[in-house]
């Protein structure tokens, strides 16, 4: 099984590219950029990765991105990613980024977005790897500092397809963001939200009623509301699933546990994503085999996480159609 996945091609719609930050390039970074970090080497770090919710994983997250600094340093961690990318055939990614996270420490804005796009274009150059870049609000934020960030974002408007709504669930509603939302949207931008990871289904449905998103990041809580799981399959929206990061931070117990095959066999479009995979012990291919083990997906199933993923992308229909064909031929070939 694990051939076939190694070899399926895949799409990640939901990967924060803070979270790809891996111990080593932590270190690293933190020695060129003259930083301080409270472990004194890689093996530490891997151990402080012991979380027991999303705020203990986010407090050890915010602290790495502290040694992110120039536009040198987003660009080598992007890079990474993309050759991580590369090694899982990962053919398109849709990145998440926290502007906020950066600015609210004096980077600029630009200089964020100066490594990241010069990552991307030479991972689809050098590697014919497709992206997008969705740009995320940081929900424990006020809505002012959201807004500000929209503004600061309109020089790269043509870099960013969507917005996005990401960190603490618990206690900030999607309705806190509906103001910002709805001027991306009127400034042009498609929007995806974080919703029902830890908090209820009902954040699902007011992400999709007060944000009018695309597409829900996580929606794994769904399930306790049997008319939304009808309303997913019917309206086709797609859920962007990091099966390895709901267990790591106890949104299940186990894998055995997680809701994505079930969903996945009942119609709800799902897809399989990596989240944070330097923090969760995993990638793209890591992300899929948990899946697969547990569960005794067939190779169609796992060929299905793909085509869902395809088809609730922001890439180009001719990109898709490519997309599509290169999935059929895979198949069909084993």
């Amino acid at each position: 099984m694990y051939q076939f996945i190694a070899g399926l091609p895949k799409v990640e719609l939901h990967l924060h590219i803070e979270g790809s930050l891996e111990p080593e390039l932590m270190f690293e970074l933190a020695q060129r950029n003259g930083i301080d970090i409270p472990f004194s080497n890689p093996e530490e770090v891997r151990g402080a990765y012991d979380f027991s919710n999303l705020q203990s994983f986010l407090d050890i997250y915010y602290q790495g991105a502290q040694v992110l600094i120039s536009k040198r340093d987003f660009y080598d961690l992007t890079w990474a990613y993309m050759l991580r990318c590369k090694a899982d055939n990962v053919l398109h990614t849709e990145l998440f980024f926290d502007p906020q996270t950066h600015t609210d420490r004096g980077i600029s804005f630009d200089t964020v977005m100066e490594g990241l796009t010069q990552a991307l274009l030479q991972a689809e150059l050098e590697l014919g790897i497709t992206s997008q870049l969705i740009l995320c609000f940081l929900r424990h934020l006020d809505e002012a500092s959201a807004f500000e960030t929209l503004q600061q974002a309109k020089p790269w408007k043509q870099e960013i397809v969507a917005v996005g709504l990401d960190s603490s669930e618990i206690g900030h509603p999607p309705e806190k963001f509906a103001r910002v939302f709805a001027e991306a949207v009127k400034q042009g931008y498609l929007t995806v939200a974080h919703a029902g990871e830890e908090g209820p289904s009902s954040n699902i449905t007011d992400a999709l009623d007060i944000l009018k998103v695309s597409r829900i990041d996580h929606g794994v809580r769904c399930v306790d509301d049997p008319q939304l799981v009808s309303r997913l399959i019917e309206q086709q929206i797609h859920l962007t699933v990091c099966p390895l990061s709901n267990t790591r931070l106890k949104v299940f117990q186990s894998m055995e546990q997680h809701s994505i095959v079930e969903l996945l066999r009942q119609g709800v479009s799902v897809g399989i994503n990596s989240d944070d995979p330097a923090y969760f012990g995993g990638y793209m291919n890591d992300n899929f085999a948990a899946v697969a083990s547990s569960f005794h997906t067939s190779h169609l199933e796992l060929a299905k996480f793909t085509a869902n993923a395809i088809d609730a992308s922001f890439c180009s229909i001719a990109r898709k159609d490519e997309l599509h064909q290169n999935l059929q031929h895979y198949v069909d070939s084993q």
